[in-house]
């Protein structure tokens, strides 16, 4: 099997190797950190001219997880979109595209650090939401449990190659960054250190989910350097 299966909280949930997170017996599919229209802030910030098809590559992917799990229900974990301006200018195309995705379904938008707010698109526009005792907000906080966040972009580098990873422990999981162009924080980085438990596991994206321990460099995790 290519997924990584866990019990959280007493929720069976799935890691799937894209980066998102199922979640079956809500029908739910979350993702975070999709960054629309990162390049197009970048190109606004500083000039840099990534090649603009990242919002076509991150949408193409969120819609083949969504046919792929047949979710009724799909949660963005915040910072879905780069800035306010990047989603004002989202061409036609991506909002149309966006809206097919949601007809049928339940849609939450979680307000993250670079979207902070609703955004004019259906679906409901939350700071946190919470279902059978999980708690889904945009970046971890000391002393909660069972919560599910994103934020950091987690990513550990195996033989060589770096990958976004989710981090999971007894009281947390950090989602990869799901959205194309996005950096990540080594999973070694003292902030996600404090945040994760001894015990915590590494499960890296990719063809498979690769699960190894978060803590232990014999494992084969080494850092990332890649910024956020």
């Amino acid at each position: 099997m290519n997924t990584y299966d866990f019990i959280f909280a007493g929720q069976n949930l799935i890691a799937r190797p894209s980066g998102a997170l199922h979640w079956p017996g809500e029908d739910l599919l979350c993702v975070s950190d999709l960054h629309l229209g990162k390049s197009a802030r970048q190109a606004r910030l500083n000039g840099a001219q990534l090649p603009p098809y990242d919002v076509q590559d991150t949408l193409s992917r969120l819609e083949a997880e969504i046919h792929a799990t047949g979710a009724r229900q799909v949660l963005c974990l915040g910072d879905s979109f780069d800035d306010l301006v990047a989603f004002e200018a989202l061409p036609q195309a991506a909002l149309d595209w966006i809206t097919r995705l949601q007809a049928g379904r339940r849609w939450i938008w979680i307000e993250g650090n670079h979207d902070p707010g609703p955004v004019a698109l259906p679906g409901a526009h939350l700071a946190r939401h919470q279902a059978q005792g999980l708690t889904f907000r945009h970046i971890a906080t000391d002393g909660e449990q069972a919560e599910i966040s994103g934020h950091y972009h987690p990513k550990a580098r195996l033989r060589g190659t770096a990958r976004p990873c989710f981090l999971i422990d007894e009281t947390r999981v950090i989602l990869p960054a799901f959205g194309t162009y996005t950096g990540g924080l080594r999973c070694d980085d003292p902030v996600l250190t404090r945040l994760m438990a001894p015990a915590a596991r590494a499960v890296l994206t990719g063809r498979r989910a690769l699960v190894l321990p978060m803590h232990q460099k014999r494992s084969g995790i080494a850092s990332s350097n890649a910024g956020r």
